[in-house]
């Protein structure tokens, strides 16, 4: 199947037994519904319904404004979305006292000039460029930023939020830090519906986005036009820059991408960014004079020698070499003086250079492989670090783990420790956001834990996984936990009891990795558990006033029963296991919108007892999804 905006390509791609299928604006209906439910948040107007409850077109009484603009949208879904953004973004902003109506007048009038009566892709165009010209000069660069990415990929939040800051396109205002300006700004972007939020994290922020193919297209020609982006083997072709190019994105690296590349004038090149293969960039390495950022994810034929020459661009403040084939990195890394963000997560790199602990500029250290589930081993120099914010997906060494906590106590300013086995810093703990400790079932968790009497305040995301017998003492004095993730070894009856008074708890996970269900260590935990809790678990009344998600991920979930009035706010329920002893009380989850079973293909019929438990719901009965999964390939 093939799906285009040109009815030229649809006929040309159409054999002699194919259909073309044109899709259909939207109705009247339709496109004021989705017109109305964008605004809807930031309007004391709700959407307007005829005496029978229905919402029609003919029913309510628009304004002549609002009937105008959803005639120039023409039933086109992305121009009713970008338009009821730009509406939305004005009444959510409060810089004045105008009404709806006003705004619905002033985006009109913008509009007038450049729409007929049917919409064209010029006309779409006009809209684009209306709700471009309205944004603040900070947010236009960081959208214009978005045309280094290709056609139709997902692009990760806290990759794109680290590139705009190593650009150096956010500054600190009102006593917030860049990262928190940066949220802001993807979050106007989003909520304007210029990208669209594909999935979400467990905290319920944004994972990943996407750009639609007409916002992007608009965008890639606007940079063009500007001189501010320069990208060769894209989607659409674009003139060839006859000035100095400032930011280059090679999407496609055949031989006539390579020639034009090669002609190009490099040595004011701040950003650079390529896809599929390195090979085309070979000859050009030493052009590139004041390279700031680097971005190489997921890039191919990068060798060790390449990688040395990357080493003497001496201003690069962002280095990304996730999914490539590196294994080594070199010891002249320390001539990156500036260097503030390294990825070098999915690679075969498991060991870092001495010279490491010069880069005293780094704040986000991100390392290890989390699909081999292999962690990178932490070195000792790794403490002259101060600036670092972010560590992730390094190591705890066997029987040295003591000394090995105890020597990165130096590192005052980490922020976030995460994904893989890791060492955390007992006397830098006060500034963390983000702490993800997995101890290997070695009994690390319980010994150190024990030892701190001081929580770490500020914590956002807080994941403990391993050999977890109790919580720490200091675990409900986090009145900013957000997202938390406990090994199933320290689910107890009197666990959620502790947890249930966490004002901000957005999301609570209890997990069990299945390789390790034989560990004695574990088995004996969880017996220990299901006695003291006669079989079965009580969800309490009270508490968890902002849980919305809730997770068990074990091969074998205890007995599980939700008393009346227990989590208020719970929208969804996962369970992902083999054996489920039973989860009861259902009915009791009053606001519960989904209910997401994934059983293992060791025993495809478990989930039918948890069906049949939802089938007796009489009211707002939520949504079941059974999944399956592989519990072989996870044991591997």
């Amino acid at each position: 199947m093939v799906t285009t905006r040109f009815k030229s390509v649809a006929v040309a791609c159409c054999r002699r037994n194919g259909r073309l299928h044109e899709h259909k604006k939207l109705p009247d209906e339709n496109s004021y519904k989705l017109f109305r439910q964008i605004i809807s948040d930031f309007s004391d107007s709700p959407i307007k319904a005829a005496p029978d409850g229905q919402i029609t077109f003919a029913s309510v009484n628009l304004t002549g404004d609002e009937r105008a603009l959803l005639k120039k949208c023409g039933g086109l879904p992305l121009a009713i979305i970008v338009v009821s953004g730009l509406v939305a973004s004005k009444l959510r902003s409060g810089t004045t006292s105008k009404t709806l109506d006003e705004h619905l007048q002033e985006v009109n009038k913008a509009l007038s000039g450049g729409l007929g009566t049917h919409l064209s892709t010029e006309g779409v165009k006009t809209i684009l460029n209306q709700c471009y010209n309205d944004l603040p000069a900070d947010l236009k660069t960081c959208l214009l930023y978005l045309s280094m990415f290709p056609k139709g990929i997902f692009i990760s939040r806290k990759r794109l939020i680290r590139r705009w800051i190593a650009e150096g396109f956010i500054i600190e205002k009102h006593g917030r830090t860049v990262e928190e300006i940066a949220e802001d700004y993807f979050s106007e972007l989003i909520n304007r519906n210029l990208i669209r939020a594909v999935n979400n994290s467990s905290n319920g922020k944004v994972k990943n986005y996407q750009i639609h193919d007409m916002v992007l297209e608009y965008i890639v020609a606007k940079s063009s036009d500007e001189n501010f982006i320069t990208v060769v083997g894209g989607h659409w072709q674009t003139p060839f820059p006859s000035y100095k190019v400032r930011r280059l994105s090679v999407h496609r690296s055949a031989r006539e991408e390579k020639r034009m590349v090669e002609r190009m004038k490099l040595s004011h090149v701040r950003s650079l960014m390529v896809f599929e293969s390195f090979a085309a960039m070979h000859s050009c390495l030493s052009k590139f004079q004041i390279l700031q950022v680097l971005d190489l994810e997921s890039c191919r034929d990068l060798s060790f020698q390449q990688l040395k020459k990357i080493c003497k661009m001496h201003q690069l403040k962002y280095l990304s070499l996730r999914h490539t084939d590196i294994a080594v990195i070199p010891p002249e890394i320390d001539r990156l003086e500036y260097l503030e963000v390294l990825d070098i997560r999915d690679t075969e790199v498991g060991e870092l250079p001495p010279s490491i602990e010069k880069l005293n500029r780094m704040t986000h250290l991100l390392t290890g492989n989390k699909s081999k589930r292999k962690a990178l081993m932490l070195r000792k120099e790794i403490t002259k670090m101060t600036a670092l914010e972010t560590l992730s997906g390094v190591g705890i060494c066997g029987s040295s783990t003591s000394g090995m906590v105890e020597s990165t106590k130096g590192a005052a300013g980490v922020r976030t420790t995460a994904t893989s086995l890791l060492k955390v810093s007992r006397r830098g703990t006060c500034s963390l956001k983000f702490l993800a400790i997995d101890d290997g079932f070695t009994g690390f968790l319980d010994k150190s834990l024990s030892l701190s009497k001081a929580p770490p305040e500020h914590l956002h995301s807080l994941e403990l996984s391993g050999l977890l017998s109790k919580l720490p003492e200091w675990i409900n004095r986090l009145h900013s936990l957000e997202k938390l993730t406990l090994s199933l070894t320290s689910l107890r009856a009197d666990t959620l009891e502790v947890l249930l008074e966490l004002p901000e708890l957005f999301s609570l996970t209890f997990s069990l990795d299945p390789t390790k269900l034989s560990d004695a260590g574990a088995l004996k935990i969880l017996q220990k558990n299901a006695l003291e809790s006669d079989g079965e678990i009580f969800v309490p009344p009270g508490g968890f006033k902002r849980l919305k998600l809730l997770r068990l991920l074990a091969p074998l979930l205890p007995s599980l029963s939700f008393m009346e009035g227990a989590m208020p706010a719970l929208e969804r329920l996962e369970l992902r296991f083999r054996t489920a002893t039973g989860v009861y009380c259902l009915q009791n989850l009053g606001n519960l919108k989904q209910i997401l079973l994934t059983v293992s293909n060791k025993a495809p019929k478990a989930a039918e007892e948890i069906k049949r438990l939802v089938n007796k719901i009489e009211k707002n009965a939520p949504t079941v999804v059974v999944g399956e999964y592989n519990e072989s390939s996870i044991e591997k």
